[in-house]
């Protein structure tokens, strides 16, 4: 017959073999080198009542923005400023837009890996062409 205090060490060298098997492999989780933004530029002349296409593509997914970093002569100066997909037809298909859009005016959104396109417009308000730098920055 066993006595408790057998039982007891018994039980307490089971449960130390246990823990000695399984040991401490003492492996360091690294964290993912988050990915590197990439920054396009494009400058062009807009026209009364015209439009520009700008294609970029997207290697990561994440976020995506574009900004008009510069309108010349008049930074003042509003048009429509969007996001979208460029298409197997060729068109930007518009996702994401501003029709308001001045100097330093942002569009925002997140996308996986493909071809998009930036969109600038004349919505109405220009008199005379304009100078623009619309940059956009994605993964």
């Amino acid at each position: 017959m066993f006595r408790p205090t057998t039982c007891s060490f018994v039980l307490f060298i089971g449960c130390a073999l246990l823990a000695v098997a399984c040991g401490d492999d003492n492996n360091t989780l690294t964290a993912p080198t988050p990915p590197t933004s990439i920054t396009e530029s494009f400058s062009d002349t807009l026209t009364v009542n015209g439009a520009k296409i700008h294609i970029f593509n997207v290697t990561q997914t994440g976020q995506v923005s574009a900004t008009i970093t510069a309108i010349a002569p008049d930074s003042t100066s509003v048009v429509g400023l969007s996001l979208g997909t460029w298409t197997a037809q060729a068109t930007c298909q518009i996702i994401i837009a501003k029709v308001d859009a001045t100097q330093g005016s942002s569009v925002l959104g997140n996308a996986s890996a493909g071809q998009f396109c930036a969109y600038v417009q004349d919505v109405g308000k220009l008199t005379a062409p304009v100078d623009y730098t619309v940059s956009v920055t994605h993964f």
